[in-house]
C-alpha cells in the first residue's frame, strides 16, 4: 500500500495496525501502531508511527536504514529523530544520545572511526561546553569545548 508521510514525502507500507483499544465497545485503532515503510530513495523504517488527518509519522521507537548505510536507532517525535537514540555512520563512527529536532542536542558520546570519543553536551551537531575527550591510548582530556576547539584541554590522570 503506498503512504504518504505528514513530511509530504511517499512510502511502500508493508505493516499491520497493531495496538488496539477499546472505546465505546468498539476495537479501534489506538494512536500508536507498528509497521515498516520502504521509502523511493531507498531508506527503510521498521518501528512506531501515528497516522493522523496530515498522513503518518514516525512516533515512538523505531530504526531508520538509510540509502547511504547510516542507520539511527531511537525515538521520534513528529517525523523527526527526537529523544534518545543511536545514529551509527557507514564509516563505523557513531553517536548515542539525546537528539533535538534530527540533530545530537544535550549529553552524548561521538565515537570516531579510530575508536577515540567524545562525551559531553552538544547542540546543533556542536561539541559545547564541558566535555571528556578520550584518544585512542584511553587517555582522557577534559576541557571547555566550542565546536572544534577544546579551551583550557588538560589530561585527567589517573593516580
Amino acid at each position: 500500500m503506498l503512504i504518504s508521510s505528514s513530511s509530504g514525502i511517499n512510502a511502500e507500507y508493508g505493516g499491520v495496525m497493531t495496538d488496539k483499544k477499546k472505546k465505546g465497545g468498539i476495537l479501534e485503532p489506538s494512536s500508536v501502531h507498528s509497521g515498516s515503510f520502504c521509502f523511493p530513495n531507498g531508506d527503510k523504517y521498521i518501528g512506531e508511527y501515528t497516522n493522523d488527518e496530515n498522513g503518518i509519522s514516525r512516533n515512538g521507537l523505531g530504526v531508520h536504514t538509510y540509502s547511504n548505510g547510516k542507520v539511527y536507532d531511537g525515538e521520534w517525535k513528529d517525523d523527526k529523530i527526537y529523544g534518545q537514540g543511536t545514529l551509527t555512520f557507514p564509516n563505523g563512527s557513531s553517536y548515542s544520545g539525546e537528539f533535538i529536532d534530527n540533530a545530537f542536542n544535550g549529553d552524548g558520546e561521538y565515537k570516531w572511526e579510530d575508536g577515540s570519543k567524545y562525551r559531553g553536551k552538544f547542540v546543533n551537531n556542536k561539541l559545547i561546553g564541558q566535555g571528556q575527550y578520550i584518544d585512542t591510548n584511553e587517555r582522557v582530556w577534559v576541557g571547555n569545548f566550542q565546536e572544534k576547539v577544546a579551551i583550557g584541554l588538560e589530561v585527567k590522570l589517573e593516580c
